[in-house]
């Protein structure tokens, strides 16, 4: 998704320098607002097709209309993109470092994990017919698309967007020229999406992933981020003149500026990246396979449970021990986890009676 911007913006090194931007505060970051043509109209674009095919797939299918979760998922990463570019962050992108990596953060780790859990893919191959339908599949099929959502290429692109991105000369570029800053955006949610599509997403790709790889595939991600939060962090001069260029009176000096960038890389992007895996963790506890078997966290307490119960019942059929019997009035429509809790709770009530003899 390029985006680009709608004219010069002020503070911008390549802009109207003399239209300076006011000390930043909440209230800025919150109430500024610029207009960019080219984002705007692609997030409306994307938005209205979204809810075409969601309008769509509940005419069609009326029983199994599009989760609501979806569309709302889909939806709060389009409204990340506009507010990364748009808002008081995108305002101040080009003077503040700092500001320019919660920007990154919100492009890289925000708004693509949001879009790949909307399933954009799905919803158009249930809201599509033939042509397009038949289009949609032969491309998830071929091997461009099989080999850019190979799950190693997508980890790949990101840690090298991470640091060749932050830990090189580029960011003076794009300090100094819209287009590449613009083009730098587009980079950011490209490369997130790739690498959060089978990590995080159901769509019919080639790839289908394990959780513990999906885990894995998270959990190295943090070391990089971290990394380029101290490399920035540790700097003892400043790595990007532009910085310099026409900066305001109230802003830090450059190398605070990007002590700071560093920081926010470091703790924002290892916590994103934390609660991402959490989300990943507790989707695989609640997995139930397509075989109708438990997920391996149930299996795990059913199977506690069970050893409990056959302990209970070799011990009841020892000599000289009578567990306390469970009313047959309370043993009718149970369930199993009711049942092994009633043999557990009898098992409990033998200890007590050994214990007090």
């Amino acid at each position: 998704m390029p985006l680009g911007r709608g004219w010069p913006r002020a503070g911008s090194l390549s802009g109207m320098g003399d239209q300076a931007l006011p000390p930043v505060s909440v209230l800025e970051l919150v109430g500024r607002w610029q207009f960019a043509p080219v984002v705007t109209g692609l997030a409306v674009l994307a938005a209205g097709l979204y809810l075409w095919g969601v309008l769509r797939v509940r005419r069609r299918h009326p029983a199994r209309p599009w989760p609501l979760a979806r569309t709302a998922l889909f939806l709060s990463g389009l409204a990340v993109v506009v507010i990364a570019t748009e808002s008081g962050v995108g305002s101040y992108d080009d003077i503040l470092f700092w500001d320019h990596m919660v920007q990154h953060l919100l492009l890289l780790m925000v708004a693509p994990p949001l879009l790949v859990v909307g399933q954009p893919v799905t919803l158009l191959l249930h809201a599509s017919r033939n042509p397009l339908h038949t289009w949609v599949k032969n491309l998830l099929r071929s091997r461009l698309v099989t080999w850019i959502t190979w799950p190693p290429f997508g980890v790949a692109l990101y840690l090298g967007v991470i640091v060749g991105t932050h830990l090189t000369g580029f960011m003076n570029v794009v300090l100094a020229n819209e287009t590449v800053h613009s083009a730098e955006h587009a980079l950011y949610l490209i490369a997130g999406y790739l690498y959060f599509l089978p990590l995080l997403g159901r769509e019919p790709i080639r790839w289908r992933v394990s959780y513990p790889s999906r885990i894995f595939l998270l959990f190295i991600a943090m070391p990089v981020d971290a990394f380029t939060g101290l490399a920035l962090g540790s700097e003892s001069g400043n790595p990007f003149p532009n910085l310099a260029v026409g900066r305001p009176g109230w802003a830090p000096d450059p190398l605070s500026d990007v002590h700071i960038g560093g920081a926010v890389m470091w703790v924002g992007g290892a916590g994103l990246m934390f609660v991402l895996t959490l989300t990943v963790f507790f989707a695989w506890s609640r997995e139930t396979r397509g075989d109708g078997g438990l997920g391996w966290l149930e299996t795990a307490r059913r199977a506690t449970f069970a050893a409990r119960v056959s302990a209970h019942q070799e011990a009841a059929a020892s000599p000289g021990v009578s567990p306390p019997a469970v009313p047959a009035s309370q043993t009718e429509n149970l369930d199993d986890d009711e049942e092994h809790l009633a043999a557990y709770n009898a098992y409990l009530a033998r200890l007590n009676q050994q214990h007090d003899r």
